[in-house]
């Protein structure tokens, strides 16, 4: 049987690996941490503004499986906060187990502890990732999902360090760019002022080092809004954020809580000595990163040229997904992604025309419009996500974003793509 080979195990990755599998590759994700879902363990943000049409957009397309899993194990649904509609929070301390539990029983083969460090080549084409126990994993077709986080030199060259994130670097080694290795140079990601990379957008408080009030509260409503004292407001870090969704005032004049299991804090990093002086958080402790007082962690600076497709420009069978693929924010743009990028997998091995989605569909246009938009110097300064910023606004102003099941389901229909994800094709 041909192999798909995933290196980086992600939502994109994850994604992809189901899609793969479900087309009708032997599939082995690699996975250099010891759990699955990377950011996906300290995220829990789904169906917000314009990712409830994305969400029902795949599940119509036939990738069901992980919305159905962050929709059973969500700890709050429907909820409201600034700037965001019917929110759904999963809890990040029980989604991953649950996922790799999936993974299994589609007979995925998951590598974990195990980090891609080179590739072997024949001439456009990988024939295999060289591990860092110098073992070699062979494939037929090759799907990076590296992410564009880390590794810890340029979390010190362009943030403020290491911030001991879950991506957990000094113990599991560098993230190494796979595309780059095959020859391909990276781009990156730019903040207004030009200079590279963004701050991851939020950090995670153990719930228990907040006041009783404050918990139950949180524990209640899924959402609470604490305001930050006046001389402790700063906009200019807004700009910094590479969750551009989240860069409105409130999350300037307010420390804004979320449930996800741990409190989701929704600023890339406070001084832990000023956070506690805000009532309630008088022992508040960071969760992840550690160093969330000092710093976050620095993503978007690595990103491989591709096609719609998903393909890379330049690399004859090689895909990827997620913020690999582009300046996506979120859990459900990667699994977007990824689950293109794992059946057109199927599409290369069977010598099929790959796939690419339509443009009438909120996951089709965002793949090409980011695509344009990174030839562009305003682009490059952008992120794209279906919950806010610039790229909600298009998908309100192309008529693509709705809450109705039904209108999704009819508009999937109309492309004949529907299920199509959910076929063996081999």
């Amino acid at each position: 049987m041909k192999s798909v080979v995933i290196i980086g195990g992600g939502w994109a990755g994850c994604a992809a690996s189901i899609a793969a599998k479900k087309a009708g590759a032997n599939v082995i994700l690699i996975e250099r941490t010891d759990m699955l879902l990377g950011l996906g363990n300290v995220g829990g943000i789904m169906r917000n503004n314009g990712r409830f049409t994305a969400a029902e957009e795949n599940i119509n397309l036939g990738a069901y499986e992980l919305f159905e899993i962050t929709d059973r194990f969500s700890r709050h649904v429907n909820i409201n906060f600034p700037g965001h509609e019917h929110a759904s929070l999963y809890d990040v301390t029980k989604i991953e187990p649950e996922v790799k539990k999936l993974l299994n029983d589609l007979d995925v083969e998951i590598m974990t502890k195990k980090r891609a460090v080179d590739v072997i080549m024949d001439m456009n084409k990988i024939k295999g990732i060289v591990l860092d126990d110098e073992n070699v994993i062979y494939g037929d077709v090759f799907i990076e999902t590296t992410g564009s986080t880390g590794p810890m030199g340029n979390c010190l060259k362009y943030g403020n360090g290491c911030s001991m994130c879950i991506l957990r670097c000094p113990t599991f080694g560098p993230r190494i760019s796979i595309s780059q290795k095959a020859g391909i140079k990276d781009l990156m990601g730019q903040k207004d002022d030009g200079t590279y990379g963004a701050f991851s957008g939020s950090c995670k408080l153990n719930k228990d080092s907040l006041s009783e009030e404050v918990r139950a509260e949180l524990n209640e409503k899924g959402v609470v809004v604490l305001p930050v004292p006046k001389e402790n407001i700063n906009m200019d870090k807004l700009s910094k954020k590479v969750c551009q969704q989240y860069a409105l005032r409130e999350y300037a004049e307010n420390i804004i809580l979320l449930d996800t299991g741990h409190a989701k804090m929704m600023t890339s990093f406070y001084p832990l000595d000023e956070l506690r002086k805000i009532k309630g958080l008088e022992n508040a402790r960071y969760e992840d990163p550690y160093s969330g007082g000092v710093g976050n962690s620095v993503r978007y600076l690595s990103m491989a040229p591709r096609e719609n497709t998903m393909k890379v420009k330049g690399i004859d069978n090689l895909f990827c997904g997620g913020e690999k693929a582009g300046l996506f924010v979120g859990h459900t743009e990667a699994i977007t992604t990824g689950s293109l990028a794992g059946h057109n997998s199927v599409r290369m091995i069977k010598g099929e025309k790959l796939l690419d989605l339509p443009r009438n569909l909120a996951v089709g246009d965002i793949i090409s419009y980011a695509n344009e938009m990174l030839e562009t110097e305003e682009g490059i300064r952008r992120r794209y996500t279906f919950a806010g910023s610039n790229y909600f606004e298009r998908m309100k102003d192309l008529k693509l974003y709705t809450i109705d099941k039904d209108t999704v389901r009819e508009r999937v229909k109309s492309t004949e793509l529907y299920m199509v994800y959910d076929k063996n094709i081999m």
